[in-house]
């Protein structure tokens, strides 16, 4: 698709940014804009968000199509595939999508994590509207959001990236050009499965150190310098060793974006066998009432598993 915006790339001081979506990722992502500078009008279905971003500033959108018509982007950060349709395109009961308020030249960023061939139709859709689109999900969950070090995966044209990159960087400490429209979904798929099997490991090792006796501070501090060290290790063990699971990112979220990977792998005949097992564990914790803890709470199933609680004494 060729870009509709103009080459230039957006200037805080002249562009108002339009947020559809401002929950747990949304609101700080929206926060950080207007600290940069930018006018952002914000709306969100439930009012408490949308204060909170007055009182910081910011503006209240009346309708998804109102915050679209006050904005030269406009970005949303919804929970699922049908979600972005019911409330872009205005499939379902959206009374006043964002499609309404949308003009030609407009610029939409869809940062919410949703199937690539949904992605792919909701462009199409907008392209012929003179309306640029850009799939650009996010990785690094709320401390993510809040800090603007969110990593951004995007597809679309090279040229509506560019010229909308300033906005990103607002957001992101990561903005990387993954190819056409629908591979900023499949790139992030990547990342879930990533991040899923990583957690489930993670949960495993640390259950396997409380079955065996050892100690899990210990065990922590030692393997998260060696070949087994990572993002989970060094932001979440500790915490999960505690018994906290207070969500950085939904467990809820996690359960759907591996059902989006496991049916894209299957679409595309790739095999999961990792992915399909963290699916289950996930959908474990959903329905043993866990899905509004973070994600790295699939330890809890392991647990269950196990019969006992990789614990150590808060520090508090």
């Amino acid at each position: 698709m060729a870009p509709h915006s103009d080459s230039a790339p957006v200037d805080p001081s002249t562009t108002t940014v339009g947020f559809v979506g401002l929950g747990i990722m949304g609101l700080p992502m929206a926060t950080n804009l207007l600290d940069a500078g930018y006018r952002v009008v914000g709306y969100n279905r439930s009012p408490d968000p949308v204060e909170t971003l007055v009182d910081r500033g910011g503006e209240a959108g009346e309708s998804p199509a109102d915050t679209a018509e006050r904005a030269d982007v406009v970005i949303t950060c919804l929970p699922d595939s049908p979600d972005v349709t019911t409330v872009v395109l205005g499939e379902g009961d959206e009374d006043a999508p964002v499609v309404d308020g949308l003009s030609a030249g407009t610029t939409l960023v869809d940062t919410s994590t949703i199937s690539p061939t949904v992605t792919e139709r909701v462009a199409a859709e907008l392209d012929e509207m003179g309306v640029s689109m850009l799939d650009a999900p996010i990785s690094g969950g709320e401390e993510g959001a809040i800090e603007g070090s969110l990593s951004i995966m995007v597809g679309g044209d090279a040229d509506t990236l560019d010229a909308t990159r300033p906005v990103l960087d607002v957001m992101g400490a990561t903005v990387t050009h993954c190819g056409p429209s629908g591979a900023g979904q499949v790139t992030k798929a990547c990342n879930q499965i990533v991040v899923a099997c990583t957690n489930v490991a993670v949960s495993e090792a640390l259950v396997f150190a409380e079955k065996a006796g050892a100690d899990l501070d210990a065990v922590v501090s030692a393997i998260s310098g060696g070949a087994a060290g990572c993002w989970t290790l060094d932001n979440r063990a500790s915490r999960m060793i505690r018994g906290n699971f207070e969500a950085g990112f939904f467990a809820d979220y996690q359960y759907k974006d591996l059902r989006i990977a496991t049916d894209a792998g299957e679409a595309f005949g790739a095999p999961m066998p990792a992915t399909e097992l963290s699916h289950e564990l996930y959908k474990s914790m959903v329905e043993n009432g866990m899905g509004r803890d973070d994600n790295s709470g699939v330890m809890q199933v392991v647990e269950l598993l196990a019969g006992t609680e990789a614990r150590v004494e808060s520090d508090d």
